[in-house]
């Protein structure tokens, strides 16, 4: 297992696109239209080998425009991690009281997503790739769009009243255990890892930040500094996203 893929919701498109942009060093992005059967538009933007989208409600009536509501703007939407073997993580499941609440399958790439109500914090998504390396979401050219300020997103951060209780979701969701050694309820899978924090921002259960590895930290806290993005010490928040560079 490995986290792929982070979504971040945008009551509008135009600003969070330009502001990531200059922040990641970011010339282009996937369109994904397919997207627009959920009252969405997005951007999928290559960062290393993984991703970062935004999706920005375009109808009334979708599951990010009530997220923006409930949490007050801008913010994470979904955490996306990348399993060998969705058949055999959807058979595990079943026998759990988690729900599915969409899935895809065209082949080359599968995915599901799981109910907020059971795995709060984000939706909570598993896809599986063929072969393992591609990532169909961003499109077949997606290393002709790489960041170069940036490198991969290696680790989510998801904020509850009740950490513990929120980590023993998602490693249920996730067949995974949860390290608490460090005193951060935390899913580790190596080079990437999701930690469970407590609320203390007003805004309730949601993804709070991100861990995006610096390239050229020079000119991502410059962007920062030129779009008058909030920034304390190597963390800018973008998109109502706390995205620290490490």
């Amino acid at each position: 297992m490995r986290l792929r893929q982070i979504a971040l919701v945008a009551r509008e498109m135009k600003p969070v696109r330009e502001a990531l942009y200059e922040l990641l060093g970011v010339d282009d992005a996937f369109i994904d239209p397919k997207i627009a059967k959920f009252g969405l538009e997005n951007i999928v933007m290559t960062v290393g080998d993984t991703f970062l989208e935004v999706v920005c409600p375009v109808q009334e009536g979708t599951t990010a425009g009530r997220l923006l509501d409930r949490r007050g703007g801008d913010g994470g939407y979904m955490v996306i991690v990348q399993v060998d073997d969705l058949a055999a993580e959807k058979e595990r499941l079943a026998a759990t009281d988690i729900e599915t609440v969409w899935e895809a399958d065209i082949g080359h790439a599968k995915a599901i997503h799981l109910h907020p109500r059971d795995v709060p914090g984000a939706i909570a998504s598993l896809d599986q790739m063929d072969p393992p390396e591609a990532w169909y979401w961003a499109g077949t050219d997606w290393n002709e769009r790489t960041a170069r300020n940036a490198g991969n997103i290696v680790a989510a951060e998801v904020q509850s009243d009740d950490p513990v209780a929120t980590a023993a979701k998602w490693s249920l969701a996730y067949d995974h255990p949860i390290d608490d050694s460090s005193g951060v309820p935390t899913m580790n899978y190596g080079t990437t890892e999701v930690r469970f924090v407590a609320a203390e921002d007003g805004r309730g259960t949601g993804l709070r930040a991100i861990d995006v590895e610096a390239i050229d930290r020079d000119a991502i806290f410059a962007a920062a500094e030129r779009l008058g993005l909030g920034r304390d010490g190597d963390t800018v928040t973008v998109c109502g996203t706390a995205i620290n560079f490490i």
